[in-house]
């Protein structure tokens, strides 16, 4: 079965001469459709510059990412960028929201950006706030709201229409505990749903919704639990 995201022997080198840092180091990885992948490793490991990669947003030294096939390389920054809008949500730590637009506005831009007409694409962004719980913050400003609401925000950004591949970089890091857990509840149901995850977490209980498990340490993958082929997924209660 063709992986929606597949990395294969990835390096991403940052500077060069004696300053250069090897962020990954020939790493190969897949998510595939209905699967929520966890990546875990200390700081400096490696996990975000996997998910930067993934998204399109930087691109390896050496070795290809591909979704669904496509080798990114081959798309130029306008088709990475397309991919981006239509096929792949990404969650931010810090949130990446534009300041001047309400929350609606900010879900709603992406699809709008892709052609979308304006009245179908505020129903989907309101469709996916209230998948998140804030829809009644829909015409509200990113600093009239508290870090928790914003992170929301960017997490219906993420998966409103039809995402294929959804990355993302500790979600839950300004919320408090149950809500957390209903947004991790919320990635794993999109995954059900038929979407790849890729969730970078340094929490176990976390990790614990994934269906596998990768570990990075110093740019390496050293360690991996559960396994590489859907057929063989843990159900998610087992999971959990």
């Amino acid at each position: 079965m063709t992986a929606v995201l597949h990395l294969s022997d990835v390096t991403r080198v940052h500077g060069e001469g004696p300053t250069a840092v090897q962020a990954l180091r020939g790493v190969t990885f897949r998510a595939h459709a209905g699967e929520l992948v966890a990546v875990m490793g200390p700081s400096g490991s490696g996990k975000s510059t996997l998910l930067t990669l993934a998204g399109g947003l930087d691109q390896p030294t050496s070795g290809t990412v591909s979704i669904e096939g496509v080798d990114l390389a081959t798309l130029g920054a306008t088709g990475r960028a397309r991919m981006r809008r239509t096929s792949v949500g990404y969650v931010f730590q810090d949130f990446n929201l534009i300041p001047a637009l309400t929350a609606l506005e900010n879900v709603s831009l992406p699809r709008e950006l892709d052609g979308e007409r304006g009245r179908a694409a505020r129903t989907l962004a309101r469709a996916a706030l209230e998948e998140v719980g804030i829809a009644d913050l829909a015409d509200r400003f990113p600093d009239e709201m508290s870090g928790g609401q914003q992170q929301r925000v960017a997490i219906a950004r993420a998966v409103v229409g039809e995402r294929r591949l959804i990355l993302a970089d500790e979600p839950t890091g300004a919320l408090d505990t149950d809500t957390g857990e209903e947004i991790l509840r919320l990635l794993r149901a999109r995954c059900d749903a038929g979407a790849a995850g890729v969730l970078v977490t340094h929490e176990a209980r976390h990790a614990a919704w994934a269906d596998r498990v990768v570990f990075l340490r110093d740019g390496v993958v050293v360690d991996e639990q559960g396994s590489d082929e859907p057929e063989g997924l843990l159900a998610p209660e087992a999971a959990r």
